[in-house]
């Protein structure tokens, strides 16, 4: 299948475009290279390009004979998203917008969008099922519920086959360790971690230690990239069949900072400080994943739920690309 990645030179588009590729595959990356990086892409064809021009897209999808589009080009920093909504609103919502409608233009149905469990804000119950309560507490989560209900809108008029597949917390080196986690800024738990294993930071903080959990930090719930990518494509797949998908993507299990913090220690073999600091503002105790709902419909199980596995991988990885990737 012709399948268009746009923001594939980001950290999960390129992995999905490699694991698209190994599976045989015809995968196009679409990216406007502003977070992503050229190097990520490897071999696979790369158009440079915004989702805001219609035209470029219109072209792409006809052109290039796109049979399906996946779509990982969201800007996902939350706090950034508090700061400057109407770029969140600018980019998530209207830029996918763009694409939709590029897409009923040209006649391609097949949709597959990354989506967030932020849809849901402060959960009301744990595990997190997705027929629990969406709602989001910033612009990032609501402007990717926007989409969501854009998307559903437009297949029940008969003009999207769509799933929204709602990731937890991603983590990890994909394609044998060869594709890692490249922030600029980085913000992520894991990859903050090694950089101050590495000695490339002064200290890693710790946002409260008196949480009603076992250790007293928050709970967070990981997921390999490599088995998330492989929900993707079963996900692809079930769309021959199938107008509207939703599913939780998430290991099912939790670990807590302090866990995080001890097994980058065990797997890195370095120690660095760790300043325990001030709750923050809306950092629920506990964010955990119940994704029976993906197992039961498209057969997926993770292949790699033990953090030590997710932290071993990105920990490779960061120690061959130091300074990230090279362009």
């Amino acid at each position: 299948m012709r399948v268009l990645i746009c923001g594939g030179a980001g950290y999960i588009g390129s992995n999905m475009t490699a694991l698209l590729a190994a599976e045989g595959h015809g995968p196009v990356v679409f990216d406007n290279l502003s977070t992503g990086h050229r190097a990520a892409v490897r071999q696979a064809e790369l158009i440079e390009g915004d989702l805001g021009d219609y035209d470029l897209l219109i072209n792409t999808l006809r052109d290039c004979e796109i049979e399906a589009v996946m779509h990982f080009a969201a800007s996902i920093e939350v706090g950034e998203s508090v700061k400057a909504p109407l770029k969140y609103y600018r980019n998530n919502l209207c830029n996918t917008q763009n694409l939709l409608a590029a897409m009923e233009a040209a006649g391609v149905e097949k949709f597959v969008f990354s989506s967030t469990a932020a849809v849901y804000g402060i959960p009301r119950q744990i595990p997190i099922t997705e027929d629990c309560p969406k709602e989001p507490i910033n612009p990032y989560g609501q402007t990717k519920l926007a989409v969501e209900r854009m998307c559903h809108y437009q297949s029940r008029a008969g003009k999207l086959r769509y799933a929204s597949l709602r990731y937890f917390n991603t983590c990890g080196a994909g394609s044998g360790a060869r594709l890692g986690e490249d922030h600029r800024p980085e913000s992520h738990l894991i990859p903050l971690t090694i950089q101050a294993a590495m000695g490339k930071r002064s200290e890693i903080r710790i946002y409260g230690t008196d949480y009603d959990t076992p250790d007293g930090t928050c709970i967070r719930d990981y997921i390999h990239i490599d088995d998330l990518c492989r929900a993707h494509l079963l996900t692809l797949n079930k769309l021959a069949t199938s107008g509207e998908l939703v599913y939780n993507l998430g290991n099912g299990r939790g670990y807590s900072v302090r866990e995080v913090v001890e097994t980058v220690r065990k797997v890195s073999g370095k120690d660095f400080r760790v300043v325990e600091a001030q709750r923050r503002e809306g950092d629920p105790p506990v964010l955990t994943s119940e994704a029976a709902k993906a197992r039961r419909e498209l057969g997926w199980e993770t292949e790699k739920p033990e953090l030590e596995e997710m932290v071993a991988s990105a920990w490779q990885w960061n120690n061959e690309h130091p300074d990230g990737y090279s362009d």
